[in-house]
Order: structure tokens, then sequence, then C-alpha cells
């Protein structure tokens, strides 16, 4: 089945009725859902799979406004999840492909979160990223 018609699916999912998709957190909760239960299910180590699922609801609990919100994206990020890493068998279910997912998820993985900079151990890590500072000061030739 096409990344497309998944993708569809997953839209259809995160729209449903009483779903509060206007929220950051449940945006969140939707999209690390279907990512994470893909990756699941294509057989992505779970060491990695618990680990991305972990940083999602990091980024949830941050996200959320309050620990209602906070809940019920818990609650959304974990549907999406069952609903996308134990698919329904049979040839007309929708399913993303595994190549797609394998190469997203990598991506996930690899984005580095500038909070982290913060931690012992860890170079601060700055806009510009590995530039060297400029040699002059704002007010120098002036």
């Amino acid at each position: 089945m096409s990344m497309l018609a998944a993708t569809a699916a997953a839209m259809l999912l995160a729209a449903s009725p009483g779903a509060n998709s206007d929220s950051v957190a449940d945006r969140l909760a939707a999209t690390g859902g279907f990512l994470v239960g893909n990756a699941h299910r294509c057989g992505i180590a779970t060491d990695r799979v618990v680990r991305a699922g972990q940083t999602i609801r990091e980024l949830i609990a941050a996200a959320a406004t309050d620990s209602d919100e906070q809940q019920a994206a818990t609650e959304r990020f974990a549907k999406f999840f069952m609903a996308t890493a134990v698919p329904d068998k049979g040839e007309d279910k929708l399913v993303a492909s595994c190549d797609i997912v394998t190469s997203e998820f990598q991506k996930f993985e690899n984005h580095k979160v500038a909070a982290a900079a913060g931690k012992p151990g860890d170079q601060a890590k700055t806009a510009t990223g590995s530039t060297p500072r400029a040699k002059f000061r704002l007010g120098d030739g002036e």
C-alpha cells in the first residue's frame, strides 16, 4: 500500500470526532504514535523504538499546557501506536512502507534537540553550528 494511503488513514484517525487535534501535544502524540508504531511493525530494534517513544512522551509533556492535556495526548499516542504497530491483517488494509518508515525513523533519531546541549559533558551548540565566531565586534570599523 502506498505511503499516501497510509498517511490518509492516519489523518482520518487524527481527525476523528472527540479528538482535540488543535493542540501541539495532540499533534505530537498522533504523529509520534504513527511513526513509533510503524517502526515497531517494521522490525526496528525494540530499544530504539522504546527510546523514541520516551522522547515523544517528553515532548508531549513539554508541549502540554496542563496534566489533563498531557494525559489526553498520552492516550492518543497509545491509540496511534496500537493502530499502526499491530494492524489488522488483510490485503485491503492500509500500512506504511517500511522503507519510508525506517528512513523517517532514522531522521527522528538523528535530530538533535538544542536543550540536550545543557547536559554535563556536552559541548554547547549554537545556531551557527560549528562555524567559528566572527573576528570582529559590531562596533569595529565605526
